[in-house]
């Protein structure tokens, strides 16, 4: 897909792909550090004593990779895990970089944005879980009806994030441009608030915040991201994390059993479902709704990966929301390929 920005309004699209590489560049500078914390789990014979390692992961309500292990029974690890929360994948990709945390699960955009802004990281790990549950939604009441009638609206979608590509592809599908509506660049819990209050006529986010929309506000999905995006969420690891020992090989371990826990929500949805309202503190029909619009197939990190990846970069970069072209390529690993693919996470 190749989305053309529109002439009028280019230049202040370009400005705010500037403030947000540049707000991006900010935090991923700080901070940042060359240890793990887990040098001390490396014997003098150079072996991991994984009992030593403290492996530090970023969750968010839309992943609730926690959730994920309990539900699964795949919890108990060798080595102990620190969950730390975030509102979205940006806020996360920063804290990875100023080495807050070793691993994280975001969408398919945060990623480029963080390479944008020259970050030290890599996606590790990939699993579709198609485009259903990435949707547009207007209030219950609301006499939009397409896309197409989204011109000159308010459209709330967080920026940088993967609402934020698929808001461009419906857009160019529809036949309109980033500078038709009027963004307002909000973060889930901010945009569901705005949303349910009718001051926003749309919104642009991905589950379970879709489902919570249709289920406490009445929201109306008018397009979802089904053969217009490529689903994708990554397990991003900081450059630290993958090249210390230790570190390293706990995510091996690690999103080995996240990806076995990935596949096991999409076997097992209503049970899943329970647990991660549980763990979220939404309802169970949410939970259950957003499940059934997840299914899960691991992905291995290839050269259709990272063309997917650049094809979205150069399309942030087409629209201004990007200053300047970045290439993804030296932002991914193979090396755990082996634990997230294949055998290693059939049963």
């Amino acid at each position: 897909m190749n989305i053309r920005p529109s002439r009028t309004g280019s230049r202040r699209r370009a400005g705010v792909g500037v403030a947000l590489v540049a707000a991006a560049a900010l935090a991923l500078s700080a901070c940042g550090g060359d240890a793990t914390g887990n040098e001390d789990a490396v014997g003098d014979d150079g072996e991991v004593d994984l009992s030593q390692v403290t492996l530090t992961v970023g969750d968010q309500k839309g992943t609730s990779v926690q959730a994920l292990l309990r539900a699964s029974g795949l919890e108990d690890t060798p080595y102990e895990i620190e969950f730390k929360e975030f509102t979205s994948g940006p806020p996360m990709l920063e804290a990875l970089n100023a080495g807050s945390i070793h691993v994280g699960m975001v969408g398919n955009t945060p990623p480029i944005f963080a390479a944008a802004a020259k970050g030290t990281f890599k996606m590790a790990a990939a699993a579709s879980y198609t485009g259903m549950g990435d949707a547009i939604l207007v209030p219950k009441d609301s006499p939009i009806t397409s896309v197409e009638q989204l011109k000159g609206k308010k459209v709330a979608v967080a920026e940088g994030s993967s609402a934020n590509y698929n808001l461009l592809a419906q857009l160019e599908h529809a036949g309109l441009s980033y500078d038709d509506i009027q963004v307002q660049n909000l973060q889930p819990a901010d945009a569901l608030a705005a949303f349910s209050a009718g001051h926003v006529d749309a919104w642009t986010v991905w589950e379970p915040y879709t489902s919570q929309a249709e289920v406490e506000a009445g929201g109306r999905i008018i397009a979802n991201g089904e053969d217009l995006v490529n689903g994708l969420n990554f397990q991003v690891v900081s450059d630290d994390a993958v090249n210390d020992p230790a570190t390293s090989a706990a995510l091996e371990d690690y999103l080995n059993r996240i990806t076995r826990a990935q596949l096991w929500t999409s076997e097992n949805r209503e049970e899943w479902s329970k647990v991660w309202a549980d763990q979220t503190g939404l309802s169970p029909e949410i939970t259950l709704s957003a499940a059934n619009r997840r299914p899960v197939t691991p992905v291995e990190i290839d050269q259709s990966v990272i063309d997917s990846e650049q094809e979205m970069a150069d399309t942030f970069t087409a629209n201004g929301l990007i200053p300047e072209e970045v290439d993804v390529s030296g932002y991914f690993t193979d090396k755990y390929n082996e634990f997230t693919t294949g055998a290693a996470v059939e049963d």
